[in-house]
């Protein structure tokens, strides 16, 4: 079953999609089922091995990675093909809040004011989410720049959602506050990151998702803002 499952991701790369995750699924449970003696999908044996998800969602997300595989079914229909919805899980997105101008010029306000006050580290996440906001970056693409990746004609975003690249243009505003950033942050090399923790590694993206929550929480506190805004 493992070169079955290898055939099927090396064909899914071929055509653009990642599956680092779909790869560590597949693969847990050929092992799971080479341990029962099957040698195929077996509905029951993926059930089961879905059931050993700790939460309802992730046993769906379990199950549903193997049913992504049913091409295999294709060339054998000796392997049998779950039922997708077995688990009942419906995922359930929150609706997007559209940021303001003003929003955003809070946000990187109460960024400059993250300890140590006036540091590298306020300048970075401020730098980092008034580039997002000027560009429409995914936060990945951002988090993955280098020096290397910023030329005179823009930014040189590598590897992208669909393993593409493509360059973003920089209003003449955005550059120079790129360059500021980087002026003050000192020489890098063409492979160190642009956006850097202490230790010069690349932010990682749970500790800018908690930096930006906190700096959110702050941008609308009473003493800074008067009022805090309404959610689009």
């Amino acid at each position: 079953m493992l070169n079955t499952i290898e055939t099927y991701l090396a064909l899914r790369r071929a055509t653009g999609f990642a599956m680092s995750n779909a790869e560590y699924l597949l693969k847990s449970f050929a092992a799971f089922s080479v341990e029962r003696g099957h040698a195929y999908v077996q509905t029951q044996t993926a059930i089961d091995w879905a059931a050993l998800g700790p939460s309802v969602a992730q046993r769906d997300a379990r199950l549903k990675a193997v049913c992504r595989a049913r091409h295999i079914r294709v060339e054998d229909v000796r392997h049998e093909l779950p039922p997708a919805n077995h688990f009942g899980a419906r995922k359930r997105r929150r609706p997007p809040h559209i940021y303001s101008g003003t929003e955003i010029g809070r946000l990187i306000e109460a960024a400059g004011r993250l300890r140590p006050q006036g540091g590298l580290r306020s300048l970075t996440y401020a730098t980092l989410i008034a580039l997002l906001a000027a560009t429409g970056l995914r936060i990945s693409e951002a988090l993955k720049l280098t020096f290397a990746d910023i030329t005179s004609d823009g930014l040189l975003i590598r590897e992208t959602k669909f393993r593409k690249t493509r360059l973003v243009p920089l209003h003449d505003t955005t550059s120079a506050g790129l360059q500021r950033y980087l002026k003050r942050r000192g020489p890098g090399s063409g492979d160190d990151p642009v956006f850097a923790d202490t230790h010069g590694r690349p932010l990682r993206y749970i500790a800018v998702k908690e930096t930006f929550d906190k700096a959110g929480r702050q941008s609308w506190h009473p003493a800074n803002v008067g009022a805090a805004p309404s959610a689009a």
